[in-house]
């Protein structure tokens, strides 16, 4: 796991709330009672878990970006 902060962003008007995020990176991210995910820690580290729930969004609501330079880091282009 790396120590590098990461921004997680979540596009409220795009969650469709499958929950797979949320099941991937429990941590980190939620459902909430909208039924939408949401960051728990919207500065998190655990890049590895972070991006695979992003790849795993089926309508790319969720974003993972460096924190410190705002590059995006997941999902992939």
């Amino acid at each position: 796991m790396s120590t590098e902060e990461l921004l997680v962003r979540v596009d409220q008007t795009r969650c469709v709330g499958t929950g797979q995020c949320a099941r991937t990176a429990p941590d980190d991210l939620a459902l909430g009672p909208n039924g939408r995910a949401y960051p728990r820690n919207p500065h998190a580290t655990d890049r590895d878990l972070l991006t695979e729930a992003a790849e795993l969004c089926p309508v790319e609501a969720l974003s993972v970006h460096l924190a410190a330079t705002g590059e995006q880091i997941a999902p992939a282009d």
